[in-house]
């Protein structure tokens, strides 16, 4: 959901004045489809993990690193991807990124070791970073401005559906074992639903404008990407391998690496040269707080996530199906909060304030249930719980990005929408590294154990929210567009 929202904002200020299209509606139902697939197989392995593993083999890091890698890959991707869409199209940039991602997903499908299915994975967050942030550029081009926002009002839940839906449709496909093909569906399917997008982009979408005036900063985008990786890779792997020298020393060398992408930001800015990230942003107490906000929402929404998976699967030894159910009322609360995002706009920073605090609240309250049903928890003993960390998630996520951009200049807009989508994506990359080792670090297999390792993490995660909370107080008090 954090991608599309920022694909919304970004290069606002430099959007031409659409021409009427005859078939945008039709078009429009294409590009949000192709959105919707990128958005279901970013949260599907929230559930197909544990089987994949068991198929697969290898160790607890691996379930881990198929969402840690997919959301990795598409930090590195979002940086440039909506910028290729500026300099060559984004009509050609939707149908290779829908092309590239499909094939991604039957590799994955095919995959017969962990490595391969985490390379896949990584080329399906790269080729979805190509494809994304076309959507709403799409859009943009198409619709004159009395029905663009009549067209984003559409896309919201829709998009907002499919990254909520993913778990849930993954249980059930695994469940129905389409001949035989078991978590492998979860990902063929993508097959013939991409197929038909891309057949119907063809015929349906319009080419659009397309500028040669951008420049990329291919060495930017790098050294994003291989800092986010530094501080990643040794929180999942530190871990299995007793947490040796090498895993603090790549810690370090991110903040290093970090920093010199700051440094070839702003010698790029003042040599007149694109950039990626303009550095007077950093300037900016909202959008600093926004960054830090940013990776710590994510962290708490990707990371409860995953221990639930872990807790009720290879704890309680729930299928996929059943504890995909077990986390419909989640999505359920998140998705009926958010059709009542324009009404908790004119609260402003409010909003998103006591979203995290409701959130917070609603994982002590699954803490508190985990802890009572002990073995024997139902799933409908979560609703009360999961229920009000979906408000609260809906509140912030929903309001996150119209309060950090309140606080950017218009030229900044585009810059800053796309480096809190990326910051985003690492956040969410961090929280799966972080909460999943916490929890891995203490379950060994026995019920015991099973209540020691979701207590600490469910902590952990309320923790998270707490200092979220805390530097929501940077953003401006009311929203300004």
């Amino acid at each position: 959901m954090a991608v599309i929202e920022a694909s919304a904002e970004t290069r606002t200020e430099a959007a031409p004045e659409p021409a009427p299209y005859r078939w945008r509606w039709a078009a429009l139902a294409v590009v949000l489809a192709g959105g919707a697939m990128e958005l279901l197989d970013s949260s599907v392995t929230s559930i197909a993990g544990p089987t994949m593993r068991a198929d697969l083999g290898g160790g607890s890091g691996l379930i881990q690193w198929l969402t840690a890698a997919y959301t990795l890959a598409m930090v590195g991707g979002l940086l440039i991807g909506a910028r290729l869409g500026d300099i060559v199209g984004r009509k050609p940039m939707f149908l290779l990124g829908t092309t590239g991602f499909v094939l991604a997903s039957l590799v994955v499908a095919a995959s017969q070791t962990p490595g391969m299915a985490i390379g896949a994975r990584v080329a399906q967050g790269l080729l979805g970073a190509a494809m994304v942030p076309q959507v709403f550029g799409l859009l943009r081009e198409m619709f004159p401005p009395h029905e663009s926002q009549k067209a984003f009002g559409l896309a919201g839940p829709i998009m907002g559906a499919a990254a909520i839906g993913g778990p849930s449709l993954a249980g059930w496909l695994i469940a129905m074992d389409v001949l035989g093909l078991g978590w492998r569906t979860v990902f063929a399917i993508n097959l013939p639903i991409g197929a038909a997008i891309l057949i119907a982009a063809i015929v349906l979408v319009p080419r659009g404008t397309a500028s040669r005036k951008f420049s990329l900063d291919i060495t930017g985008a790098l050294l994003a990407a291989v800092a986010s990786a530094l501080l990643v890779y040794p929180l999942v792997q530190g871990r299995e391998e007793d947490w040796p020298l090498w895993s603090f020393a790549m810690i370090a060398a991110s903040l290093v690496v970090f920093a010199v992408f700051g440094v070839h930001q702003k010698r790029r800015f003042d040599s007149g040269r694109e950039v990626l990230v303009i550095p007077s942003l950093f300037r900016k107490r909202a959008f600093n707080g926004g960054l830090v906000l940013g990776v710590l929402l994510m962290a708490a929404m990707a990371g409860m996530g995953l221990v639930m998976t872990l807790h009720m699967q290879l704890g309680l030894h729930y299928s996929p199906l059943r504890a995909a159910v077990a986390m419909i009322p989640f999505a359920v609360a998140m998705g009926g909060t958010m059709a009542f995002g324009d009404k908790l706009a004119a609260y402003g920073r409010k909003t998103l304030l006591a979203g995290a605090l409701i959130k917070a609240a609603g994982v002590a309250t699954v803490l508190v249930t985990l802890e009572l049903a002990g073995t024997d928890l139902q799933w409908y003993q979560l609703i009360p719980g999961l229920a009000l960390a979906g408000i609260g998630a809906a509140m912030f996520m929903g309001r996150y990005f119209d309060s950090v951009m309140s606080g950017v200049e218009p030229h900044e807009i585009g810059s800053a929408s796309g480096t809190l989508t990326s910051i985003q994506q690492l956040g969410a990359s961090f929280g799966v590294a972080l909460l999943g080792t916490i929890f891995f670090g203490r379950f060994t297999g026995d019920p015991a154990t099973l209540a020691s390792a979701s207590r600490t993490t469910l902590i952990v995660t309320v923790a998270v929210l707490l200092v979220a909370f805390a530097a929501g107080f940077a953003l401006p008090r009311k929203t300004t567009h």
